[in-house]
């Protein structure tokens, strides 16, 4: 199977994140992919695509600092894991839910996980504007990430409620993220939350060079 993948991508997962959790990804990856070919999970249909702007687009996140300290992750809008269940993966000591509103993508990862044995991750049907106001959820989350689901301003007012008072909602986002920014104002400031910094990628491929990770942090 990972002769499949570009090698000297394999090569730097395995440096970063070991053999066993670097064979995971990649047999979520392609179970992912084969499993594309009943049911509609993605739009990219080649492994070293996938690699590149799923695995290695997810991963960026892992190198900041409010990703490492927190215990408890919500990805809002995880579709089809990406990035939650491999974030997952590589973070066997966190606790991770994946939400979405639709239930078949959820019971593809439920069955994902328990062939590869990923303890650490819940999925959730259900709608994250209406979900965020129960006891359980609300302000329950040290981190909340949300990848290619919708524009900033929507995303802020779905994602923030989840999130702890100090923790931090963080957007991947590509180059028109300035214009994204701007349009949020009001639902950040709304939701008493604020933008932090922005984290450009370092040392990718060219496909997701331009991309950028939003670290917006709850007062």
């Amino acid at each position: 199977m990972e002769n499949k993948f570009d090698q000297s991508i394999v090569r730097k997962l395995r440096e970063k994140y070991g053999e066993q959790k670097t064979s995971t990804l990649l047999s979520y990856l392609d179970l992912v992919l084969v499993r594309n070919e009943h049911i509609n999970l993605t739009a990219v249909r080649e492994h070293n695509e996938a690699l590149v702007k799923h695995v290695l687009d997810s991963l960026a996140i892992t190198d900041l600092p409010e990703y490492r300290d927190a215990e408890r992750i919500i990805d809002v809008g995880t579709g089809a894991g990406f990035p939650g269940a491999l974030l997952a993966i590589v973070s066997p000591e966190k606790e991770f839910v994946l939400l979405d509103s639709t239930l078949k993508r959820l019971r593809v990862i439920d069955e994902f996980a328990h062939t590869l044995n990923i303890n650490n991750l819940k999925t959730v049907h259900a709608r994250a504007e209406e979900i965020s106001r129960k006891p359980e959820y609300s302000q329950a989350f040290d981190v909340c990430v949300s990848r290619a689901v919708a524009n900033l301003e929507k995303l802020s007012g779905w994602c923030i409620p989840f999130v702890r008072k100090g923790g931090n909602f963080i957007a991947y986002k590509g180059e028109n993220y300035e214009e994204e920014l701007q349009q949020a104002e009001k639902v950040l400031r709304r939701n008493k939350a604020g933008l932090a910094r922005v984290e450009s990628y370092k040392d990718v491929p060219e496909e997701i060079s331009g991309h950028v990770l939003l670290v917006i942090t709850r007062s």
